[in-house]
């Protein structure tokens, strides 16, 4: 029996709410899941904001209640879209609407856009599992939408899953069909600078 019943619509925050196993749902779109550990490539030059940015996240933590979403979004995942945005001149797309079908379609929490496309999901009730399933279909969104960039130009796309506090990439790997799940786990502000250096670096990629 599908999980997603094929006579009604869903939008990506429905689909997180089925609670259903990453694997079981991606299969419902045609794609597989892997999890693995991953060696991602890091950005290599000067982040000059980095130690502060790191400086300031330790001093407002334990003055911060982190219990709600909008508390997250805007004291952690917002100051490093605005980095990012600094290092790579990525354009930033925030609640963008992307509507490829019926059971592909609702808002992306933050879509950067270089060369590549790269999208950050905002992990709901912190819950990090669902937050991956829901990062997991957004991307294949990203893989069938009309705007994309050709499969041939980037073959591969980039995504990650945050509660503010912590991070989890996935990659979409374009021609196979295939998004890995990478197991290791970003803290914040422990894991910053590794944080934000995969992320330029993907920003950065020529492919």
């Amino acid at each position: 029996m599908p999980l997603l019943d094929p006579n009604r619509p869903y939008t990506f925050s429905e689909i997180a709410k089925l609670r259903a196993p990453t694997d079981e749902l991606l299969a419902e779109y045609g794609y597989s899941l892997e999890r693995t550990l991953l060696d991602l490539p890091q950005y290599q030059g000067e982040l000059e904001r980095l130690q502060e940015r790191g400086s300031r996240i330790k001093e407002i933590l334990p003055y911060i209640d982190l219990t709600s979403e909008q508390s997250r979004r805007e004291m952690l995942i917002a100051p490093l879209m605005s980095d990012l945005i600094h290092y790579t001149r990525a354009q930033l797309r925030i609640e963008y609407v992307l509507k490829v079908g019926n059971q592909l379609q609702g808002e992306l929490d933050y879509l950067l856009r270089t060369k590549t496309n790269l999208l950050v999901v905002e992990a709901k009730h912190e819950d990090l599992t669902n937050g991956f399933t829901q990062m997991g279909v957004q991307l294949i969104a990203l893989d069938q939408w009309e705007k994309s960039i050709p499969v041939e130009q980037q073959t591969k796309l980039f995504g990650a899953v945050s509660t503010g506090t912590i991070w989890q990439f996935g990659v979409l790997h374009r021609q196979r069909k295939l998004i890995t799940q990478e197991l290791t786990l970003y803290r914040v502000p422990t894991d910053l600078e590794p944080l934000m250096r995969i992320i330029v670096a993907a920003l950065q990629s020529n492919e």
